[in-house]
């Protein structure tokens, strides 16, 4: 009996005060208490994960277009073999360019310039698949081609049978007092961004190249080009 007291004196003291104090520090001995387990800290989130980069490495630029399409693009150049690009990490980028003048006796003379270029791109988890990143890249190529300072009658058109993506972007420019015509085909496959520039202009009194023979060799190049990438990862 005399165990009981503190219990019931207890009981009458928490009848006196509010419901909710009643709740909070009023219970019975009784009462069960609530798992601690059921707050526990959750354990550390996944990172998210990328589709892994398709090709991981790229074509020796200067070896990717053929020296026969090399040959037809620029009859006369002065390094058939190419000059190269500087870059510090030819896996990521890499380029080729090669150029000449074609003298047409009294019909004046031809110059011609062809270029290729490579961007490749790796998954990250931060910033995205590789091919959303050459996606991306290949956006911004295509804008900075048809934006390029001075460019007339700009013009742009898919190209078809060169990766996942093509456009052709031809223009006018005029410098060094004449006319040239530009044909630039921005191209991605998978994560790798190829743009070839192919472009001309004709000197003392021989007309400059249409735009439509700069085209046709520009995605003659681009073709080889892309190609280049898949053989250079098998």
């Amino acid at each position: 009996m005399h165990r009981s007291a503190p219990r019931l004196t207890r009981l009458l003291a928490c009848a006196a005060v509010p419901v909710m104090l009643v709740v909070a520090g009023c219970s019975s001995d009784s009462g069960s208490k609530k798992d601690s387990s059921a707050s526990s800290t959750p354990g550390p989130s996944k990172s998210p994960t990328v589709a892994k980069a398709v090709f991981a490495k790229l074509p020796d630029a200067c070896k990717s277009i053929s020296s026969k399409t090399v040959g037809d693009l620029v009859p006369k150049a002065k390094d058939k073999s190419g000059t190269e690009d500087k870059s510090s990490d030819l896996s990521a980028r890499s380029g080729c360019s090669w150029n000449g003048l074609e003298s047409k006796g009294t019909k004046g003379s031809q110059y011609r310039w062809l270029s290729v270029s490579y961007l490749r791109y790796d998954s990250d988890a931060t910033l995205g698949s590789g091919a959303d990143r050459a996606g991306q890249q290949y956006a911004k190529a295509v804008a900075d081609a048809k934006a390029t300072d001075g460019a007339k009658n700009v013009k742009t058109a898919p190209a078809t049978g060169l990766g996942n993506a093509a456009t052709t972007v031809t223009y006018e420019q005029h410098k060094t007092d004449t006319d040239f015509t530009y044909a630039v085909v921005i191209a991605r496959t998978e994560n790798v961004v190829v743009v070839v520039n192919h472009n001309g202009a004709g000197y003392e009194g021989s007309k400059s190249p249409s735009a439509g023979d700069m085209t046709k060799g520009a995605q003659t190049a681009a073709k080889e080009a892309v190609a280049s990438v898949a053989t250079a990862n098998k």
